[in-house]
């Protein structure tokens, strides 16, 4: 029987660039927010050895380019296992290229769930210090808990549930066309201010949601990425404005873009959003509404 494995997206309830290293990666504050919105993964064991991915999305390669095989082909040298096969299916709900971290997900539940499939060879040392070699949102999703993130990303602090937040709802909204986080990031060289944003950042919002002061917390939401993405894209804001004229508490990009999230008291005022909203923006975006 094949090993079923979810593997939930994120947004960003804030991301601080806090400076260019001399590596060429970025020093950033961010707080990650797990949203139970899932592709699934599916794995199991095959005579032959090697990885083999299938996936029933068809922009998505499923060679070497893929972080599912990249993770899969790690892992398996790290625990000498290069005389084992393995099959793997993806299917996937989250959009592409959405600042969702739907593709570092896939890679860190390969990790996890080829660690369970045979027989937990690796310790979470090993898994994590694999995950740090294939993205900087890999090591959050080892796990399933909000969490603050520092250094490129990779470096990853749990922190409890929200409870300010337990029964929000949440629309994500992605309009169609992706931006290159390539391009975000190399962007932030004319934006001065948002390449090295104000240390603390993560702290203060934190601390508006523990106190469940959502109206601070919601003006203390902050994407540093959003400064090269709404200059080009200026849409973006008219999505966020939207949003809150109709009951949103708080919106913002999340991660690189290109996907919007709105947060609101609760579920039922979310999907009473999404109607307004299509009348202003029509229906050919992919959206979802989520109850946190």
């Amino acid at each position: 029987m094949p090993l079923v494995r979810s593997s939930p997206c994120k947004v960003n309830l804030l991301l601080n660039i806090l400076g260019r290293r001399a590596d060429g990666f970025h020093d950033l504050e961010t707080l990650f927010l797990p949203v139970p919105l899932c592709d699934e993964l599916s794995l199991e064991r095959v005579p032959d050895p090697g990885v083999r991915l299938t996936c029933d999305h068809p922009d998505l390669p499923t060679d070497g380019n893929n972080l599912v095989v990249r993770a899969a082909e790690r892992f398996l040298a790290e625990c000498d296992g290069a005389d084992k096969g393995v099959r793997i299916h993806l299917s996937k709900r989250v959009p592409l290229a959405a600042g969702l971290g739907g593709g570092s997900s896939n890679a860190a539940q390969t990790l996890v769930g080829l660690n369970e499939l045979l027989g937990h060879p690796l310790a979470p040392e090993a898994l994590d210090r694999i995950a740090a070699t294939l993205g900087s949102d890999v090591n959050f999703f080892l796990q399933d808990q909000p969490a603050r993130a520092t250094g490129r990303g990779e470096r990853v602090d749990p922190v409890p549930a929200f409870e300010s937040l337990r029964g929000c709802g949440m629309i994500l909204y992605h309009p169609g066309f992706g931006i290159s986080t390539a391009w975000a990031y190399s962007e932030l060289a004319h934006h001065p201010e948002a390449l090295k944003g104000r240390p603390g950042r993560v702290g203060e919002l934190e601390q508006a949601l523990r106190t469940g002061d959502l109206g601070r917390a919601g003006s203390l939401l902050y994407n540093s990425l959003e400064a090269p993405a709404l200059g080009k894209y200026p849409v973006l804001g008219l999505y966020q404005r939207i949003f809150r004229d109709c009951g949103a508490w708080a919106s913002l990009m999340s991660g690189s873009g290109s996907t919007t999230f709105a947060l609101f008291p609760d579920e039922g005022t979310a999907q009473a959003a999404v109607g307004p909203f299509e009348a202003w923006f029509g229906s050919a975006g992919w959206m979802r509404v989520v109850r946190l």
